[in-house]
Order: C-alpha cells, then sequence, then structure tokens
C-alpha cells in the first residue's frame, strides 16, 4: 500500500504527543527545492515534567528538533534526503541570523532523528554511525557530530516505559507489544486517550484502502479490539451521565413541588433559587425548604448583585 496513512498518522501523532512542548510544524517546506520536512519541532522551555512523560520521545525535544518517521525502513537514499533537509535548514537559519545581525551557534540548530522500523548493519556501518550507551537508550545511532543526525532503529530500542512512545510508530511484532503497552495503561492517562485517539483514526484510513497487505490487516485486527473497548467505555460514560442527569432531574422535581407545597406557587424569583438549592444534598435542603420562610430562603439563595 502507499506510505500516505502511516505518513499522516505519524506526523498527526507526533504532533499530539510534542505540542505542549513548544512549537510543531508538519509538511514544514524547504525553499531549496520546494521539500516538506515531515515534523518540526522547536522547544517553547527548558524540559520540563512533559518531557519526562514522554520518555526517549520527551529527551529528543529538549532541543529544536526535525522528525522523519518512516514505516519501512529507511533507504540510503532517503536518509541522504533527510540530511539535505536538514542542511538546508541549517543554510536557511544561518542566513536569517546574518539578516539579523546575529551569530547562530552550532548548539542551536535543530537535530535531525530519523525513525526507522529497522536498520540493517550495511545501513548504518555505511554512514559510520556510533552508539552513545552512557546517555542514550540501544537503537539509537548517532552520525558524526557536525551531522547533527541520529538514526533511531526502533526495532532495537529495548522494551521499556520510556522508548513506548516511539515503539508505538515501529512494525509488526514491535508496533503490536507497543499498543499492548499502551492499552494497558490508566485509563485517565492523557496520553493513551490520544494515542489511542491517533490509532483509530489510522485504523479508518486503512480500512477505506483497497491495497493493503496482512500486516495492515492483522493492525486493523488489533486496533478493532481497541475500538470496541473505546465504544463500550463510551456507553458506560453515557449511562453514568444519563444517571446523574436523572438524579438532578428527580431532585429539581422534590424541591419544586416542597416550594408549591409551602407557598402554593412557583412564581420568578422562587423558581430562581431551585439552582442554588441543587447544589446541597435532600438532606440539606428539605428541612430549609420546610422551615424557612419565603423572605428568608430569597435572602439566603437568590443572587442579588
Amino acid at each position: 500500500m502507499t506510505r500516505f496513512p502511516y505518513d499522516q498518522f505519524a506526523k498527526d501523532y507526533l504532533k499530539e504527543l510534542l505540542q505542549p512542548l513548544g512549537e510543531v510544524e508538519t509538511s514544514r517546506k524547504v525553499a531549496a527545492e520546494i521539500r516538506e520536512i515531515d515534523v518540526y519541532y522547536a522547544p517553547a522551555s527548558p524540559s520540563t515534567t512533559a518531557n519526562l512523560e514522554l520518555g526517549l520521545l520527551g529527551k529528543f525535544a529538549v532541543e529544536p528538533a526535525l522528525i522523519e518517521p518512516f514505516r519501512n525502513a529507511a533507504t540510503v537514499a532517503e536518509i541522504r534526503s533527510c540530511i539535505n533537509k536538514l542542511f538546508d535548514i541549517f543554510a536557511e537559519s544561518k542566513r536569517q541570523a546574518k539578516i539579523n545581525g546575529n551569530r547562530i551557534l552550532e548548539s542551536e540548530l535543530p537535530r535531525l532523528w530519523i525513525l526507522s522500523p529497522t536498520a540493517s548493519d550495511l545501513i548504518l556501518d555505511g554512514f559510520r554511525t556510533s552508539i552513545d550507551i552512557e546517555n542514550w537508550e540501544l537503537g539509537v545511532h548517532f552520525l558524526g557530530d557536525y551531522f547533527r543526525t541520529a538514526i533511531v532503529a526502533i526495532h532495537q530500542l529495548p522494551r521499556t516505559p520510556e522508548t513506548l512512545w516511539l515503539r508505538i510508530l515501529g512494525k509488526g511484532r514491535v508496533q503490536q507489544q507497543a499498543i499492548d503497552e499502551l492499552e494497558a495503561l490508566p485509563s485517565d492517562n492523557p496520553l493513551r486517550s490520544k494515542a489511542i485517539d491517533i490509532l483509530l483514526s489510522l485504523k479508518t484510513t486503512l480500512e477505506v484502502n483497497q491495497n493493503i497487505d496482512k500486516e495492515d490487516r492483522d493492525l486493523i485486527m488489533r486496533l478493532s479490539t481497541i475500538y470496541e473497548q473505546v465504544k463500550q467505555e463510551g456507553r458506560q460514560e453515557g449511562l453514568q451521565e444519563g444517571r446523574q442527569q436523572g438524579l438532578q432531574a428527580e431532585r429539581r422535581s422534590v424541591i419544586e413541588n416542597l416550594l408549591r407545597v409551602r407557598f402554593g406557587y412557583l412564581d420568578e424569583e422562587l423558581g430562581a433559587i431551585v439552582a442554588p438549592l441543587l447544589t446541597l444534598t435532600p438532606e440539606e435542603f428539605t428541612p430549609l425548604l420546610v422551615q424557612l420562610s419565603r423572605e428568608e430562603l430569597l435572602d439566603r439563595f437568590l443572587d442579588k448583585s
């Protein structure tokens, strides 16, 4: 099948996760040949707890970054193309700094992260990559310092919570395991909700595509179980909301009937105190409605501001 559904999924996914940390552009055009950067990220502030929640992806996000995710293993030509886009950004940044009379430091230039589901030794050796196991996870392969580029071999990343948000962008068994871990997170985890929403959007896109392979079908089946679970959760939330609405309507009816019994009618002034009375429990509002006079109730609950 075409790369488009996964390409759009990866852009949307990374944008949702990184947006709380800084400015995110997807499909940013590079002037040289009207090439596009999948995700361009600029941090809004120094590292925060939000970075920690994203684990390894959050560590990428402490500095400006170009992020190029691939559904299939990135080829030599594709990696070179990504590096060319990075160099175009370097040149653009230098020109802009010169116009503004500033000098841009090497450390201020963005770093390129190429996210590849797999990467062969031939590819990694050909680009003379190295790992920094003391500071980075296994699977993050750096080119020479002045390239400011790393190839992230997602299949090599350790299966830990810190790498989860990147392994979601993997393929086959790696992605399936990451989805299992995602589903196991607490249901009130906001990152879980965002990721699941975008995965379910990918499921819908894949289902309408006529040219899908076995891997796509397996992914659709896996996401279908999550879809059914989300529907069930939605139904339960709807029932709970319905029960709460029913209880609120019942209390309103009790309050209005008590007011009519006490005063023979329910005029505009008495109707205005129903809402503040609803904030009380039946044990609290019942004796008040039985014991207090009309004037006392209006003085106590009618907003006269």
